[in-house]
């Protein structure tokens, strides 16, 4: 679950105030809205990355609003990966085990679960310069369900993809939904992909933001 309570956030000039939603636990949202609109920074408000100034902010029935990001039980995945260039597949993937401090067999059973599922098994030695757009996302995906998160974000991660690899990432995106019962808060410009993959999509417009059912939506299309 993911509530927000009369939540205000400002960064410079750009403020939101008072914004309120709730997601049930395990349904998939997508938040939509124009450039600038205040996605991103809503989002990064709920992973902590973004302070806010008033509101509070609920992760599975526990208010989160005052702790540190690594605290929060979310996995994130920004709009470009956000690879470290550094570092392996293998290691990418065991980087939020490593940081909490997992034991090396089961840091290593999840690793290899892991590339297994999302086909990274022949990338586990691979560093992200000459990866695909698609093989990036995927490494950020796993890198973000390492530690078996309760709540997923995920900042317009299909954007930059091209069709027929979108359409995959999005099954992935429902087969993950459906093996791990994951709450995901999932922004992205893109309505059709919204209607094919949410329970409910979430606008925000003029710094207020409006839920509607997919199912509503779906009628309207028809």
């Amino acid at each position: 679950m993911i509530a927000l309570e009369n939540l205000s956030v400002r960064v410079g000039s750009f403020s939101l105030e008072n914004i309120s939603l709730e997601i049930p636990t395990g349904e998939h949202a997508f938040l939509m809205g124009k450039t600038g609109s205040g996605k991103t920074t809503l989002l990064e408000a709920i992973c902590g990355l973004k302070q806010i100034t008033s509101g509070r902010v609920f992760l599975m029935g526990q208010e989160v609003t005052r702790l540190k990001p690594a605290l929060r039980g979310i996995g994130f995945v920004p709009q470009d990966g956000a690879l470290f260039s550094t570092m392996t597949v293998r290691e990418q993937l065991a980087f939020a085990l490593a940081i909490r401090k997992w034991n090396r067999a089961d840091m290593q059973s999840r690793v290899k679960e892991l590339a297994a599922w999302l086909g990274l098994e022949p990338l586990l030695n691979r560093k992200p310069n000459g990866l695909s757009g698609g093989e990036i996302q995927r490494v950020a995906l796993g890198r973000a369900l390492a530690f078996r998160p309760d709540v997923l974000c995920l900042d317009e991660p299909l954007s930059a993809l091209d069709e027929d690899t979108r359409i995959e990432m999005g099954n992935l995106l429902q087969t993950v939904r459906e093996h791990t019962a994951v709450t995901i808060l999932h922004i992205s410009h893109n309505l059709s992909e919204a209607r094919r993959h949410s329970d409910r999509i979430f606008r925000l417009k003029d710094g207020k933001i409006r839920m509607e059912h997919v199912r509503e939506t779906r009628v309207a299309e028809v």
